[in-house]
């Protein structure tokens, strides 16, 4: 670095008498050192005025601070207009906020505890405000903030946050925002494409923790401006061709955080209408949690963080191997149920007295058979039993009816010579041959004569 010669600048031989050498010598100290005490000095001893300083004997880092806390103690208080782009009042009884100019790329940080802190909390990011405050000096870092006590709300013609409310409106009646037109994120992506900035930790932070669970995935970046003016027509651009192609099963919108205006590009229209025309699931990880823009609401997925984004979008290989090996366990439980089961069925079967002694399946089947036999010896005997008893009967009406039984009585049947039983006596002239049959042996005779 080269130095003017203009007033009030160190020149050569300043430095030289400050102790820089330009040559290093024995005992000398090396080209652009100088030689400071380590102990503290005493104030009485330090420069009084800027001016007095030297290379030899400068003023501490805490004594400038304290003597730019000094001057900025004198300055007075006063009102200031902007709008909130970073609003934290989390911490009970304070808040921190980041006032941006509305017309200027120019913000400052405003703090203040108390009653100003809890008016704060009722205001969002984007609200236009007029603070009134005190402007101070952290020594600690030397950081100059203005130290706020009242907060008041100027109307929301104008604001960004108003402009992107009446977008949200617009788009939102046009059905850009609908559950029903998102997409569900693949299972097991093979390609995802990533949108985000050029060397930015929100691409670090989604492709380590993807290959943290998911090492097999591929990845499509593409580089865009993350804020500005470029932002928007680059982030289209890009959403565009990675739907395009092929390959991309997934794609990722990510950025880290940022003040509300840093992220304004994710809420232009344009971006919001390629998300929604994007025929991919498209996941919108802008900012932190408590960040949010128009992408958030028309993206298939909001993801609080780009870090949260990765682990939503692809599945944890360790999961997913516990879940494959706990399938297979049951699987293996069931089958071994099943052919245990199977096993002792057919045990039983194999026990059962029809396979142990096969003629026990038959002695039922005897049994019947012996007594159907036994029943049918009976019926028939006493079948013939009862015919036998039916003969003897008839015979014996027939025996005690027949001819034969008259003629054993003592009486005898007496027959023409033609053979005609004769029971008339009139039906014989004397002389005619008659047979008389008796119950032993038959006589021939002549009619003699016949009488009635």
């Amino acid at each position: 670095m080269g130095y003017s010669s203009s007033p009030g600048t160190p020149t050569a031989a300043s430095l030289a008498s400050a102790g820089f050498a330009a040559a290093p010598g024995n005992g000398s100290p090396e080209p652009g050192t100088i030689n400071l005490p380590n102990e503290p000095r005493p104030a009485d001893q330090l420069p009084a005025r800027a001016g007095e300083t030297t290379a030899q004997n400068p003023w501490p880092v805490s004594v400038l601070s304290q003597k730019f806390y000094g001057a900025v103690e004198r300055w007075p208080a006063a009102w200031v207009t902007g709008q909130i782009t970073q609003i934290n009042t989390r911490r009970a009884g304070s808040a921190y906020i980041t006032l941006r100019d509305d017309f200027e790329d120019i913000a400052m940080e405003v703090n203040g505890f108390g009653r100003f802190a809890a008016a704060a909390s009722q205001f969002v990011q984007g609200d236009r405000v007029v603070i009134h405050g005190k402007a101070n000096l952290w020594m600690k870092r030397t950081s100059l903030s203005l130290r706020g006590d009242t907060i008041l709300k100027v109307g929301t013609g104008g604001s960004l946050k108003a402009m992107i409310d009446e977008l949200r409106k617009r788009l939102k009646g046009e059905g850009l925002f609908d559950v029903d037109h998102k997409l569900p994120l693949p299972e097991f992506p093979k390609t995802i494409g990533l949108i985000c900035a050029p060397q930015a930790r929100a691409e670090g932070d989604v492709i380590t923790n993807v290959n943290l669970r998911w090492p097999t995935v591929s990845f499509k970046v593409v580089h865009v401006h993350v804020q500005g003016e470029q932002c928007p027509g680059e982030v289209v651009q890009a959403i565009e061709r990675l739907n395009a192609d092929p390959d991309v099963d997934v794609i990722i919108v990510a950025r880290g955080g940022g003040s509300f205006e840093d992220l304004i590009g994710f809420s232009d229209e344009r971006v919001v209408r390629a998300a929604y025309s994007c025929t991919k699931p498209l996941v919108s990880a802008i900012g932190h949690e408590d960040d949010w823009t128009l992408l958030d609401l028309v993206a298939d997925l909001r993801a609080s963080t780009p870090t949260d984004a990765a682990k939503r979008v692809v599945p944890d290989v360790n999961e997913q191997s516990q879940l494959i090996e706990g399938a297979i366990e049951r699987m293996r439980l069931r089958v071994r149920s099943r052919v245990e089961n199977e096993i002792r069925l057919i045990e039983g079967y194999a026990n059962r007295p029809s396979l142990t002694q096969p003629h026990t399946m038959l002695e039922p089947h005897q049994r019947l058979i012996d007594d159907s036999l036994q029943r049918l010896d009976i019926g028939l005997r006493r079948i013939v039993d009862d015919a036998q008893l039916t003969i003897e009967k008839a015979h014996a009406s027939l025996t005690a009816l027949s001819p034969q039984s008259t003629l054993n009585r003592g009486y005898a049947v007496v027959q023409s010579a033609d053979g005609h039983v004769l029971d008339d006596a009139s039906r014989v002239s004397p002389g005619d041959d008659i047979t008389v049959t008796l119950k032993q042996g038959v006589i021939t005779a002549t009619a003699t004569s016949t009488a009635r």
